[in-house]
């Protein structure tokens, strides 16, 4: 077994894996809910970020002496994280099933339903092309390395590609069996996690190009064992992000429950 056989499976592996949790997470929603016909626009989006990695690998290569841009990406992981965050409270806010039914009632065919299925489609984009463009990018550099494109390569991609569909398929089937309400629960919390990881990621990337300053906290270097940002910058952030979303969530969800209260009042009256 090479040593290039080895590091593609690697890469593609580790670089795919955060992406296609997002699509399994998602396209599981979809099903849930009655929402089947937007799986297609959310399999687009990630199609259509997979060549948009190839295009935007190859101008980094040509226009850029192959050199990785941490401000583009840094760009994209926000936009990633930004689509990440609405769409997770979009789902802690529609978690009730009887809040659901209600919404499917009064919203069919709605422009709310158009921007959802445009929502999802953008996500995959954004989380696919996230990675895909740095795995272009390190395969390339591999591929360098090891003097070509030689069968080991191409060989490592194929068990890579394989795992990435296989795991796909087992993590989408295990979704599926989850009742309704939890999975709404648990699709926001990890869409959350991940938008809030992201603001960290791209923290990073502004920092090493000291856009950003670069504040080290003690006594949390093992949050890098994690992937995640140790220093202040993303840290503060990330706290505000996490306040901010649970000061909206308490507003929407007293603003629900006075919406009920009143519903029933004015259905008590004679």
């Amino acid at each position: 077994m090479s040593n290039a056989f080895v590091q593609a499976a690697v890469i593609l592996l580790r670089e795919g894996l955060e992406a296609l949790l997002v699509l399994a997470a998602l396209a599981a929603y979809l099903k849930k809910v009655g929402g089947g016909h937007r799986i297609a626009a959310l399999y687009a989006g990630a199609a259509a970020a997979i060549g948009a990695s190839i295009v935007a690998a190859w101008l980094f290569a040509v226009l850029n002496s192959g050199q990785h841009s941490d401000v583009l990406e840094g760009f994209v992981i926000l936009a990633a994280a930004a689509l990440m965050l609405y769409v997770s409270g979009w789902l802690m806010v529609k978690q009730d099933p009887r809040g659901w039914q209600d919404y499917l009632a009064h919203k069919a065919d709605s422009a709310l339903a158009q921007e959802t299925a445009w929502a999802v489609s953008a996500l995959a984009f954004f989380a696919v092309f996230r990675e895909g463009a740095e795995t272009v990018l390190f395969i390339n550099a591999l591929a360098v390395a090891e003097g070509g494109w030689g069968l080991g390569l191409f060989g490592g991609l194929a068990v890579g590609a394989t795992g990435l569909v296989v795991l796909f398929y087992f993590i989408n089937l295990i979704a599926q069996r989850i009742p309704l309400r939890p999975l709404f629960i648990i699709t926001s919390a990890f869409l959350f996690a991940m938008g809030v990881k992201f603001i960290g990621d791209a923290i990073k990337e502004f920092q090493e190009q000291t856009i950003i300053p670069f504040t080290e906290l003690k006594g949390t270097a093992w949050l890098d064992g994690l992937g995640l940002n140790p220093t202040l910058e993303a840290l503060s952030l990330q706290a505000l992000v996490i306040l901010a979303a649970l000061a909206t969530y308490s507003v929407v969800q007293r603003n629900a429950r006075l919406s009920r209260e009143d519903k029933a009042m004015r259905a008590s009256k004679p």
